[in-house]
């Protein structure tokens, strides 16, 4: 079906909207970390460095040009691909990057296939009968898991699968997997500790985007008509909730772009979060810049997502 001008109006302004806070965000990430304690040369060097050695080092890597020129710099070689050298391994960080891109996509995608089909088939679930003890149990669920930090959902994971009972492997290489439950075994316990968080958000705004559907005088006068509950949720209500729907299972998501940072430290999972925590312990200001900007590229990229699809599913936007 062809979409009026308005549709891509709206969708040529979201993709704008995203462009520029790309802009402002790499702006916060350069200088943001440049605002950390330390001189990356002396550190490289070590203590016993003389001025000389360590002017010499500051020179050789661009450190003593000043801060504005770094940054555009910095930004054009971002725009080309080219993300530049780590201070620390001097290797191109493009190469660091890719294998643990990977391995955090990995675990990202394990726990997507998990929650979305729990989170929404739950959700909409508990809108359907809405104030029954189904409702009520899956709410009492959700705020139980809320309340709960991962670090902490994480830590009593490894308490009580690796140390006490052990089932698990207290650490998650997540590498050289060579059969079903070797894998099982390496992302059960990551999985199990975003799953709790993501899956209790997303349920929670899955049911209140329905519910909030459900209560329009179109789906009611379904109801009044005859309709069943299931025939009115499924038919009427749901293919409208699509865009509140979507922008829930993004926002639920993002918030892998933040927990996972805990959960990788924690299980030593070789993913971009664990990397960006050791490149801040030896202030490898290049790679915490790439890192920092492949999360804010990952959480604008699900929310742009997520309001395309809010937009492209409005039936007010078809004529």
């Amino acid at each position: 079906m062809l979409r009026s001008p308005t549709t891509w109006l709206l969708v040529g302004q979201r993709l704008t909207i995203a462009f520029i806070t790309l802009l402002i965000v790499s702006f916060a990430v350069f200088f943001a970390t440049e605002l950390l304690p330390g001189d990356v040369a002396q550190i490289l060097l070590g203590q016993a460095a003389t001025p000389e050695a360590v002017a010499g080092l500051r020179e050789a890597m661009g450190l003593d040009r000043p801060a504005f020129l770094r940054f555009l710099s910095w930004l054009g070689g971002l725009a080309t691909g080219d993300m530049g050298r780590s201070y620390v391994n001097d290797i191109e960080i493009a190469e660091l990057v890719s294998g643990r891109l990977v391995n955090s996509l990995r675990l990202a995608g394990i726990v997507t296939a998990i929650c979305v089909p729990v989170s929404l088939t739950l959700g909409i679930a508990a809108a359907m009968w809405r104030g029954s003890w189904f409702d009520r149990g899956v709410s009492i669920m959700t705020i139980s898991f809320i309340s709960v930090p991962e670090f902490m959902v994480a830590t009593l994971a490894v308490l009580i699968f690796a140390v006490w009972l052990d089932w698990l492997p207290a650490l998650s290489y997540g590498v050289n997997v060579d059969s079903l439950g070797a894998m099982l075994r390496a992302y059960a316990m990551p999985v199990i500790t975003l799953s709790f968080v993501v899956c209790a958000q997303m349920i929670r705004m899955t049911r209140a985007a329905v519910i909030e559907t459900i209560n329009t005088p179109y789906v009611e006068m379904a109801l009044l008509k005859g309709a069943s509950r299931s025939r009115m949720v499924l038919v009427h209500a749901l293919p409208n909730a699509l865009g509140p729907i979507a922008n829930a299972v993004a926002l639920s998501l993002s918030y892998l772009v933040g927990g996972v940072i805990i959960v990788e430290t924690i299980f030593n999972y070789p993913g971009v979060a664990k990397l960006m925590v050791d490149a801040v312990s030896t202030r490898d200001l290049p790679l915490i810049q790439s890192c920092a900007m492949i999360f804010c590229v990952s959480y604008l990229t699900l929310i742009t997502l997520a309001d395309m699809i809010a937009i492209l599913s409005n039936p007010r936007l078809r004529q």
